[in-house]
């Protein structure tokens, strides 16, 4: 493995300013400290530097020192999740409620390694823009950069990103060409029945017989609906209704997930749940709204950067340790957002956890800060000089 040695000699500082930001999580659009603190930085390297756009989110800007070129962007998330941390850490969440569970505090930390590191070599034709990006956890923050003039005011020719993964060995990097993550939909059915004693449940109309019926008839919409070769998920996450023992009450609701990597699945599956709902609305005599939301895009990772990351990927960690992705994740990502304006790449770089993200014990290995540091640098440098070639 040869990370940039420049990158290696400001390890401590990065690790220094993980920890940090892994001590005072924030969740998506309320990342002021953070962005503070990634602002202040960018400044400290003589950078321009935008704040506010995306509500936190932070824009740097580094100009090469070999002329006028392309612009590529290198992109972090910055949020936190709203849980509870039970790492045991000495440097472990102060608050309460908001743990680094996915690792942003560390992809952050790792982009402004990268950001130290062009800014003090420029060794590149063209300019990178630095998008520090706020509200990836389901919130849209790439959808509102977007929105507020991303790539209006900061045209990119390509973009790249990156995200930590505990299921890899140390430094094993994997990408993949084409659809990669899976385009994700949340959903809330809202049930109205009408309520009664618990014993008299003539008299009622039950939401919650109701809600058990439907949420079992959703789960036959992929076995009994969908192509069996089109890959889909739909997850019910949440079941709320009732306060007493003895009250049969008057609403309940559904919640969940869709997961596909096709659009026309999703709309057969969202015609499926809305079916579903109204046939049982008119079985039972009660009223059901139906709630869909798009949240996540399909990421569609571009042939061509895909392999100019591997490139890089293989000069920072050596070509045994780069390879595809054997499959699609059912999993989502906002920065698919960008992958539908800009044409880029977005890989998953292994470190020596062995806790799955969004757990509550989850631990990032600070070794990846310099290798995920290191490949972003490298990205920049050399796919701008190619193109400028």
């Amino acid at each position: 493995m040869t990370t940039l040695p420049r990158i290696d000699a400001f390890t401590d500082e990065m690790i220094e300013i993980r920890h940090d930001i892994h001590a005072h999580p924030e969740i998506g659009f309320e990342e002021q400290r953070t962005s503070g603190i990634v602002a202040d930085y960018l400044r400290r390297l003589g950078l321009e530097v935008h704040t506010g756009i995306g509500g936190t989110g932070v824009i740097g800007i580094v100009d090469g020192q070999h002329g006028p070129g392309k612009t590529l962007g290198l992109r972090a998330d910055m949020d936190a999740l709203p849980m509870d941390e039970e790492t045991g850490l000495s440097f472990a969440s102060l608050n309460p409620g908001r743990f680094h569970g996915c690792g942003h505090d560390g992809h952050t930390t790792m982009l402004l390694g990268a950001a130290r590191y062009l800014a003090e070599t420029r060794d590149f034709a063209g300019r990178v823009v630095l998008i520090f990006q706020p509200a990836e956890e389901g919130l849209g923050g790439a959808r509102r950069m977007i929105a507020e003039g991303l790539f209006t005011r900061f045209p990119c020719d390509e973009i790249y990103a990156l995200h930590n993964a505990p299921y890899l060995g140390h430094g094993q990097i994997r990408v993949m060409s084409g659809k990669a993550m899976a385009g994700a939909e949340f959903f809330d059915i809202t049930i109205r029945g009408r309520g009664s004693h618990g014993a008299q449940p003539n008299n009622a109309r039950d939401p919650i017989v109701v809600a058990t019926q439907l949420s079992q008839a959703i789960q036959s919409i992929v076995s009994r609906n969908a192509d069996p070769l089109d890959a889909a998920v739909v997850s019910i996450t949440q079941l709320h209704s009732g306060s007493a023992y003895n009250v049969i009450p008057q609403s309940a609701t559904l919640s969940g997930t869709i997961r596909t990597f096709d659009d026309n699945v999703a709309a057969l599956i969202h015609g499926r749940i809305r079916e579903l709902a109204e046939g049982l609305a008119v079985a039972f005599g009660v009223e059901i709204e139906v709630d869909i939301r798009n949240i996540f895009s399909v990421l569609d990772n571009d042939p061509v950067q895909t392999d100019a990351l591997a490139a890089a990927a293989r000069d920072i960690v050596g070509e045994t340790n780069v390879a595809d992705l054997e499959r699609p994740a059912m999993g989502s990502e906002d920065f698919a957002d960008m992958l539908k304006v800009v044409p880029g790449s977005y890989c998953w770089v292994g470190h020596a956890g062995d806790v799955p993200v969004h757990n509550p014990a989850f631990v990032l290995d600070d070794g990846i800060l310099p290798v995920g540091a290191s490949l972003l640098a490298r990205v920049a440098e050399r796919r701008l000089n190619e193109l400028a070639d």
